[in-house]
């Protein structure tokens, strides 16, 4: 594979629900190869059939209704839910040739779902001590996009979750990412009519712009 095939970052797009066990194992399986250099960087987008996953730091008092499958994962972390309408990206990269920082890295995750939602007109906004992307609406602020990372051999993988229109109601089954101070919203609960195929065209360009 010649140095330019290397830096080129591959997209996938699936169109059908993937099984939650079905997409670790092909993430770690492109994480190894990554590492190994026989595999591009990639970007994979994706949804779940409706599950819960548990992050590394989860407390199992915040699952409240384990009304769908629960997967514990090795990402960063607490409870989070996945299902239909939302649009899960998987990022595999390595970051020992792009720049090994982490800390770095999750702030570039951020601004990416920032630059996203703003081409859909709608203020995604960090909050101090919280994971995820926020919407203030009014005196509430509703979380519209999740976050999780895993790094192994500075290679990375989980990545995003961007709600676009998802049942909002499953996630009552949980305490999203252990905050139960502040609710959750969407594309759609924000009342933009966005299709997957805009919400992945929007991924793609901002992803550009932050990670070249």
């Amino acid at each position: 594979m010649d140095a330019l095939a290397k830096t080129a970052v591959e997209w996938k797009i699936s169109d059908a629900p993937v099984a939650y066990p079905e997409a670790l194992a092909a993430m770690e399986a492109r994480a190894a190869a990554i590492h190994d250099g026989t595999a591009n960087e990639q970007v994979w987008l994706l949804e779940h059939p409706p599950i819960y996953t548990a992050g590394t730091s989860a407390d199992d008092s915040d699952l409240i209704d384990a009304r769908f499958p629960v997967y514990h994962t090795g990402r960063g972390g607490q409870f989070t839910y996945h299902g239909p309408g939302q649009r899960v990206g998987y990022v595999m990269l390595d970051l020992k040739r792009r720049k090994p920082d982490v800390r770095a890295y999750v702030r570039d995750l951020e601004q990416w779902l920032i630059e996203t939602l703003a081409l859909f007109d709608v203020k995604g906004e960090r909050r101090e001590g919280r994971v995820g992307i926020w919407v203030q609406r009014g005196l509430q602020e509703d979380k519209i996009a999740a976050l999780g990372v895993r790094i192994k051999r500075w290679v990375t993988f989980h990545g995003v979750a961007l709600n676009v229109a998802p049942d909002l109601t499953h996630f009552a089954g949980i305490v999203p990412c252990g905050i139960r101070q502040h609710g959750v919203t969407s594309l759609a609960d924000l009342g933009i009519a966005a299709g997957m195929a805009d919400v992945d065209a929007a991924l793609q360009q901002s992803f550009r712009k932050i990670f070249g």
